[in-house]
C-alpha cells in the first residue's frame, strides 16, 4: 500500500516550478496567496504569477495628494451671475428733516408750540426765522375760527338762544381772541405800510360783520366792542396815512366808500373811523387855499419890495449873492 501512496512534494517544489496555464487552473481559489509588505501596497499573487505588481493607485490616493493641480480641480466654482449675500437690513428712526416733512400743518404747530412751551428761552428764536405772516395767510386763519364757529351750532330752531351760546362759548372766546391778537400785528407802528393795514382792516371788519347775534343783550357787548376796537384801528390807520404824501393813499383806493359801508352794517358803531377819514380828506381837499393866500401874500410882499427898490432907486442894481459848493 505504501507504494501506491503519492509521496510528498517538497515546500521548494512549489518555489521554482513553472506551471502551465492548464494546470495552474487546478489550484483551487483559496490557494491563492496574499502578501504584505510594510510600506507597500497589498499585492496578490497566484501561483500562476509568481511576480510581484505594485497594484495601481486607488481613488483613496487621490484624495491624499497634494497636488496643486489636483487640489484646484476639485475646489468648487463660483456660479456666473450669482450675488454676494447682503447683511440683513436693521431698522432705524427717521432724522429731523425727514420727520419733518411728513408732518402737516396742525402737527408741525403742535411741535413747535410744546418746544416753545418747554423751552421759554426758544420763543424768541421761533419769531426770529418765522417770516411775517401775509394778509392773506391771517385773514384765512380767522376765516377758520369762524368756521369752527359756526360749525359748532347745535340744530336749535333758535339760533339766538342762551342754549346755543352756551354750546358755542369756547369757539366765540376763541375767535375773538385771535381777532385781538392779530390785529396789532398790522397797525402802525409795527407796519409801516398804510395800505398794508387798510386792507388788513377790511377784511377783519368783513368777519366782525359776520359774527353771530343773540338775544341777551349781554352777550352781544363782545361783538359790539370788537365794533369799537376796529374803529380805533382804522382811526389810528388813517391818521398815519395823512401824514404821509399828502394823504394820497387814502385817496386812491375807494376806501371812503368802503369805510361808510362798513359803518352802515355796523349801526353807525365805526362812525368814528369814518369821520376820520372826511376829516383827512376835507383836509386834504382846501390844503390848497392856504398855499395860494400864502403865495398871494408873498408875491404883494415883492411887489411892495419892487416899489420901496423904486423909490430908494436901488432897483436893478446888483445884489450880493451867497454861492455854495461849486456855483
Amino acid at each position: 500500500m505504501n507504494s501506491l501512496a503519492t509521496p510528498p512534494i517538497p515546500p521548494h517544489f512549489h518555489e521554482h516550478q513553472r506551471l502551465s496555464p492548464s494546470r495552474s487552473s487546478s489550484f483551487p481559489y483559496h490557494n491563492q496567496i496574499n502578501i504584505s509588505m510594510p510600506n507597500e501596497h497589498t499585492v496578490s499573487a497566484t501561483p500562476s504569477n509568481p511576480r510581484k505588481r505594485k497594484a495601481s493607485p486607488s481613488s483613496d490616493d487621490d484624495e491624499m495628494s497634494t497636488s496643486p493641480s489636483l487640489s484646484s480641480a476639485r475646489l468648487p466654482q463660483p456660479i456666473a451671475g450669482r450675488k454676494r449675500a447682503r447683511a440683513n437690513l436693521t431698522g432705524r428712526p427717521l432724522t429731523v428733516d425727514r420727520l419733518l416733512e411728513t408732518l402737516d400743518r396742525d402737527s408741525l404747530r403742535s411741535v413747535l408750540r410744546t418746544l416753545s412751551d418747554r423751552n421759554p428761552q426758544l420763543r424768541d428764536e421761533i419769531l426770529h426765522l418765522s417770516p411775517r405772516p401775509s394778509i392773506a395767510s391771517t385773514l384765512e386763519v380767522l376765516r377758520q375760527y369762524l368756521q369752527k364757529l359756526l360749525a359748532a351750532f347745535p340744530l336749535d330752531p333758535n339760533p339766538r338762544s342762551d342754549y346755543t351760546y352756551d354750546r358755542v362759548r369756547r369757539q366765540w372766546a376763541d375767535l375773538l381772541n385771535a381777532l385781538t391778537d392779530f390785529t396789532p400785528h398790522f397797525l402802525p407802528p409795527h407796519e409801516s405800510q398804510p395800505s398794508t393795514s387798510l386792507t388788513y382792516l377790511n377784511g377783519v371788519t368783513h368777519i366782525i360783520h359776520e359774527l353771530p347775534e343773540w338775544d341777551t343783550a349781554q352777550y352781544n357787548l363782545a361783538k359790539q366792542n370788537a365794533y369799537e376796537e376796529i374803529s380805533r384801528a382804522w382811526s389810528s390807520v388813517i391818521k398815519e396815512a395823512g401824514k404821509r404824501g399828502g394823504g394820497i393813499q387814502l385817496q386812491t383806493g375807494g376806501w371812503e366808500e368802503k369805510l361808510r359801508l362798513h359803518n352802515q352794517k355796523s349801526g353807525g358803531l365805526m362812525q368814528e373811523a369814518y369821520d376820520e377819514l372826511m376829516g383827512a380828506l376835507g383836509w386834504l381837499r382846501p390844503q390848497s387855499q392856504p398855499q395860494m393866500q400864502s403865495g398871494g401874500a408873498s408875491s404883494s410882499f415883492q411887489q411892495q419890495s419892487i416899489r420901496q427898490q423904486l423909490f430908494s432907486g436901488t432897483y436893478a442894481q446888483e445884489q450880493p449873492v451867497m454861492r455854495t459848493g461849486n456855483w
